[in-house]
């Protein structure tokens, strides 16, 4: 496994169109890919946000066809990176909903993993309110890939608050988790539920998140971070486009869990 390898987390506020969403995307993937980042990952939802359910139906794709997973694999192509497409929407097994799905590319732009999103987002606090379920179905496996530098597992935003789906990943080096957290829900737990997820599987966490005021109003958190294996946030950026990169350190990852083994340790 190598022994340090630069991760990078993309920030993005995504308005309801989804080619300049492409734009952005593709500059701040070159930004990554110039600070030397070998794996870099994009938030939830990255080619389209805030746009009417019609627009997000509208823009569904096959699994290995149409213009974002095209974006997704020329781009990791191009630069020649682990690329973790955020999220898109992909067509359901039910024709009035979509998958809210994760696609993970190799360096020569080859998709090595598919995750849809397991856990769909409801929350009501006065006149905020979401349910997900309304239209978007469900995934049922969890799912990762294996890289030069250790396993990756996969979860999108919501699922941050299940901690049996990290489990059920088994022993991962990294955990990219893409991300559109609410302002309200994220900032009383976003940081909070990923150091945890840090702490508990003793892995980095990166976390690429939706961050700003949306062409529609919509308020999401941001806050991409990496956090370290014993739950040190190592980069964070608030608010706005940009990225955030930090190294993955394997020795780092053996030191805790070589002096804390709980990964060794678990009866359940």
């Amino acid at each position: 496994m190598s022994e340090r390898t630069r991760i990078a987390a993309v920030q993005m506020i995504s308005g309801p169109e989804v080619g300049p969403n492409l734009a952005t995307a593709a500059r701040l993937i070159a930004q990554a890919a110039a600070a030397g980042a070998q794996l870099v990952a994009l938030p939830e939802y990255f080619p389209l946000i805030g746009a009417a359910d019609a627009d997000r139906l509208a823009a569904r794709e096959r699994e290995g066809e149409g213009p974002i997973q095209g974006f997704l694999a020329e781009a990791a192509r191009r630069h020649g990176i682990w690329l973790v497409g955020g999220s898109l929407p992909l067509f359901a097994d039910d024709p009035a909903k979509l998958r809210n799905t994760c696609f993970a590319y190799d360096p020569a732009g080859r998709q090595v993993a598919r995750y849809d999103k397991i856990h769909l987002f409801g929350f009501t606090r006065g006149a905020e309110s979401y349910d997900e379920s309304a239209t978007i179905e469900a995934g049922a496996a969890c799912a990762g890939f294996a890289t030069p530098f250790g396993r990756v597992g996969l979860a999108i935003c919501y699922d941050l608050r299940f901690p049996e789906l990290f489990r059920a990943l088994g022993q991962t080096e990294l955990l990219v988790l893409p991300a559109a957290f609410t302002e309200t829900t994220g900032r009383a737990h976003w940081e909070l539920l990923l150091r945890a997820r840090a702490v508990e599987n003793q892995c980095y966490v990166l976390a690429a998140a939706q961050g700003g005021r949306h062409p529609t109003g919509r308020l999401t958190h941001g806050n991409s971070m990496i956090v370290d294996p014993w739950g040190e946030i190592v980069a964070r950026m608030d608010k706005g486009e940009g990225v955030v990169v930090a190294e993955l350190d394997a020795a780092r990852i053996a030191e805790v869990r070589s002096s804390l083994p709980a990964l060794k340790h678990k009866r359940l």
